[in-house]
This record gives C-alpha cells, sequence and structure tokens, in this order.
C-alpha cells in the first residue's frame, strides 16, 4: 500500500506550485494574453494546463518546501524570471505602439483614438491599427510557440531553487532602451515623407501667401502619410520577426541572469 506523508504532500505540491507561479507571471506581463482584454480566468487555466504538461518534465528529487522562508524566496525567484520574459516581449508591442504615435502626430492624427483591446486603454487610430497588425504577424509566423517553447526550456536551463541575482535586471533594463531605436525606425518613412511634404507646403505659403494653408495642408499631409503607411506595411514582417527573436533571445537571457546563471 502506497503511503505519502504531509512531507511528501508538500513537495509534490510545490512542484506543481512553482512553475505554475512563473508561467502565471509571464501570462501576466505577456503583451497577448496579460491585457484587460484577456479574463483573469483565462490566464490561470492557461498556466495551470502548461504547469501540468511542464511539471512531470522537472527533477522530483529536490526538496521543495512552500512553508518556509526559502519557499518565498523561490517564489519570488519564480515571478521574477516569469515578468522577465514577459516584459522583454512586451517591449515589442509598445516600441511598435511608440511608432504608431509618432505616424499619428506628424500625420495630425493625434487626438483621433479609439479603444485598444490589446492594452486596454484609449490609443491612436494609427497606433491601434500597427499593434493589431503586429499581432496577426505575430501569430501568422508561429511567435506564440517560439515563446512557449522558450518558457518550458527555461525550467530545464533554470532549475527551480537557482540563486537570485540582478545581472537581469540590467539586460532587461537595456533592452528597454531599445524601444525608442526600434520605434523610430519604423516610424522613419512616414515621418521622413511627412517632413517633405510640409517642407512642400511652406515654399507654397511662402510663394504664394493668399494661399489657405489650413484648407490645402492637412488634407495633403494625411494622404501622403497613409500613402506611405500603406507602402511601409510591406516591410514591416521582416522587421518584426527580427525584433520578435530578438526579443525572445533577450527575454531567455534575462531569465538566466536573474537565476545568477
Amino acid at each position: 500500500m502506497l503511503t505519502l506523508s504531509s512531507a511528501d504532500l508538500e513537495s509534490m505540491l510545490a512542484l506543481f506550485f512553482y512553475p505554475f507561479a512563473r508561467i502565471l507571471a509571464w501570462l501576466s506581463f505577456d503583451p497577448l494574453l496579460g491585457g484587460k482584454s484577456v479574463p483573469t480566468r483565462v490566464r490561470i487555466a492557461l498556466a495551470m494546463v502548461l504547469a501540468i504538461v511542464v511539471t512531470p518534465m522537472l527533477p522530483s528529487d529536490t526538496p521543495l518546501r512552500l512553508a518556509s522562508g526559502d519557499g518565498l524566496l523561490i517564489l519570488l525567484q519564480q515571478i521574477a524570471i516569469g515578468v522577465a520574459l514577459g516584459f522583454a516581449l512586451r517591449i515589442v508591442f509598445t516600441a511598435v505602439e511608440f511608432a504608431g504615435q509618432l505616424m499619428g502626430l506628424q500625420m495630425g492624427l493625434s487626438f483621433a483614438t479609439l479603444f485598444d483591446p490589446v492594452n486596454g486603454a484609449q490609443t491612436q487610430v494609427v497606433a491601434q491599427f500597427l499593434v493589431l497588425t503586429t499581432a496577426l504577424i505575430l501569430f501568422a509566423f508561429n511567435g506564440h510557440h517560439l515563446v512557449i517553447a522558450a518558457l518550458v526550456q527555461s525550467f530545464q536551463d533554470i532549475p527551480i531553487g537557482a540563486t537570485l541575482s540582478a545581472d537581469g535586471f540590467a539586460m532587461l533594463a537595456h533592452w528597454g532602451g531599445v524601444l525608442f531605436a526600434v520605434g523610430l525606425h519604423i516610424s522613419l518613412p512616414v515621418t521622413a515623407a511627412l517632413l517633405a511634404t510640409n517642407l512642400t507646403i511652406g515654399m507654397m505659403s511662402r510663394a504664394s501667401p493668399q494661399l489657405n494653408i489650413f484648407a490645402i495642408g492637412f488634407p495633403l499631409t494625411l494622404s501622403a502619410g497613409f500613402l506611405v503607411l500603406y507602402m511601409a506595411v510591406i516591410y514591416l514582417p521582416a522587421r518584426l520577426e527580427q525584433f520578435w527573436l530578438e526579443a525572445v533571445k533577450i527575454g531567455s537571457g534575462a531569465m538566466r541572469g536573474l537565476a545568477g546563471q
């Protein structure tokens, strides 16, 4: 007859709970599933399913205890590791939204806002269009599969109970600085075209002072902005795929850095 002591039951529960905490922390910061549009019950259910799949892969000979000081530190470590991956991925969508806001500002659509279901807030029309397009592109080339594979691999590379380190935070801080460079790179075609358009309108107003700039300038900049945006979207998937792969790589490195590896 198989008998289990309270210590064995606690160890089995801890073996499931710690992966569940890491996965739930990632889902809470994930740019696609961490928004307000996704119910909390859905994230918890998905975290439980992934934890059930991951738990048999973990070594069961490591003693783990929940009700202890070490257990609390391990829990904080799992949360930090999950947040690191989710934050690294969220930078991609934040950079795209930043690029959309720059485009909308130059096109004169800074006051045109709609509800963004991804971020759960009011966002400019151009920024919302780019965010939703980015989400569709990432699903198209199975970007979510890459994230899940990196998360599952993290349990092999970063075993539960490793020591905490601050190297991962420095890596995430550096990755956050890339946001502005990538946002400017994505918005550069529209921004450059609108700059040339504004210079042309300025020369027209200088040559003909009686010309009504407000009646001509706004439709012209709006049309030029949409035309260049339409042509620039063609090159967006390749840039986003490269950026997403780099974000997964940075997230995996940050998780290892937080574990002191």
